[in-house]
């Protein structure tokens, strides 16, 4: 790769961060291109040499979002690691982006279809990861025999009510790092058949 090539790609995951810095702090639906170049310090132009619509460029960002929370979940599903762990990492995955990640919950029905796609394949990955290591807990009769669309939905719809009300649970603070342990304990404790639903 030549020296312009390195700079294209430095400006691009440069414009990738500060998307994402303005995406969480005001909101994906009313952030405009403008004010990422702004924040970016570039001008609006540049913006569009390298994603050329708003769109492109947060649909970029979900997926990198999306990818990062992914991966750590995938890397632990190949250890074969307990149900506690991989509900940990899920939520260390989300605390590391987590204004954005309420941003994207809360504001899901207001995307275009492509970034609501992307969206649920964020969700599909995470999902697959949670029912393979939930199979192999019901296998070893440590977790309760539970539909796994119920146990993976019960699961998000706890964290993700907790997340989109953050102003009513944690307004200063991060809500996971206020509750997290919390909701582990709590979903271990209702779908584990083991006395204190650890695993």
């Amino acid at each position: 790769m030549n020296k312009r090539q390195e700079q294209k790609e430095r400006t691009r995951e440069h414009l990738i961060q500060v998307a994402f810095e303005q995406f969480s702090e005001n909101g994906l639906t009313s952030t405009k291109t403008a004010d990422i170049a702004a924040a970016a310090q570039v001008s609006h132009g540049t913006v569009f040499s390298h994603f050329p619509t708003r769109e492109v460029l947060l649909e970029t960002v979900i997926e990198d979002v999306g990818s990062k929370i992914a991966k750590r979940m995938h890397e632990l599903a190949e250890k074969s690691c307990g149900m506690k762990e991989m509900l940990e990492a899920h939520l260390k995955g989300i605390a590391e982006y987590e204004d954005f990640y309420i941003r994207l919950i809360s504001e899901a029905s207001l995307l275009d279809r492509v970034s609501k796609n992307t969206l649920i394949m964020i969700q599909s990955a995470i999902s697959f990861h949670l029912i393979q290591v939930a199979e192999q807990g019901m296998k070893r009769k440590q977790i309760k025999q539970i539909p796994l669309p119920f146990l993976f939905n019960t699961w998000l719809g706890l964290i993700h009510y907790y997340l989109m009300n953050k102003e009513l649970f944690a307004p200063k603070e991060s809500v996971i790092s206020v509750y997290g342990a919390e909701w582990i304990d709590y979903f271990m404790n209702l779908i584990s058949l083991e006395e204190g639903g650890n695993e």
